[in-house]
């Protein structure tokens, strides 16, 4: 049975952008390990595991991106690129041990826990989504939103099963508003300025009515036309 990204009382179990923002607010003003740490987990939605088994030598800071091995399936040595900010790179090589095969972050995942929730926790985050896991939810709602390609989403989280990366595909709250508003808009521009189509066919009408005319007045006599006849 599939999961959902919601709880069994309909609470959302993703962080939506303006919880991100104000967590990313907070987590500035903490150490240099925090805010890498916190700020990896919201733009990659990379595992906790994942970002601390990764060193230097997994950022590649000429294309920007970095390389996290996907920690949950049945084998060893699969590895998945994604993305990153120019920013995000600067801050990653300023902490951690630069030597070869040595981790950015020595933590427990115990303690890396406790320094994710407790930047939550300031931020006034509260709820199901206030958890690691929110990020990665969260990040793999607004990917979508934002108008990435399901099977790029896939990619970058790690699916296996691409059904899974569907899942997301379920946005509520702020982001639903914000894609329904973009429908909206394109009827209301669609109504104030015709398409192409609309106005050939429009063209079309008018062209018909005209012949309709002439034939009538043909019918008729030269210096007197009919009233056109409309067919529905």
């Amino acid at each position: 049975m599939l999961w959902s990204i919601f709880d069994e009382y309909g609470h959302r179990k993703y962080l939506n952008r303006h919880e991100v923002h104000d967590f990313l607010e907070i987590a500035k003003a903490q150490s240099a390990e925090v805010h890498g740490f916190c700020r990896l987990l919201a733009e990659t939605g990379c595992r906790i595991s994942e970002a601390l088994a990764i060193d230097h030598d997994h950022i590649d800071t000429a294309n920007l991106y970095v390389i996290f091995e996907t920690l949950k399936r049945r084998r060893k040595g699969v590895f998945r690129r994604v993305p990153i900010s120019r920013g995000l790179v600067a801050l990653l090589l300023k902490i951690g041990d630069v030597r070869r095969g040595n981790r950015i972050w020595s933590w427990s995942r115990t303690t890396a826990w406790r320094h994710v929730t407790g930047v939550l926790d300031a931020a006034g985050v509260t709820g199901p989504q206030a958890t690691p896991k929110g990020f990665r939810h969260g990040f793999a709602v607004a990917a979508l939103g934002a108008g990435a390609p399901l099977n790029l989403v896939q990619r970058w989280l790690g699916h296996s099963d691409i059904q899974t990366t569907s899942i997301y595909a379920v946005a509520v709250g702020p982001e639903e508003r914000e894609i329904v508003s973009r429908v909206w808009q394109r009827y209301h521009q669609d109504a104030q300025a015709p398409t192409t189509a609309r106005a050939r066919a429009k063209q079309g009408r008018s062209t018909q009515r005209s012949l309709k005319r002439r034939r009538s007045a043909s019918e008729t006599g030269s210096g007197w036309q009919a009233e056109p006849v409309y067919f529905l």
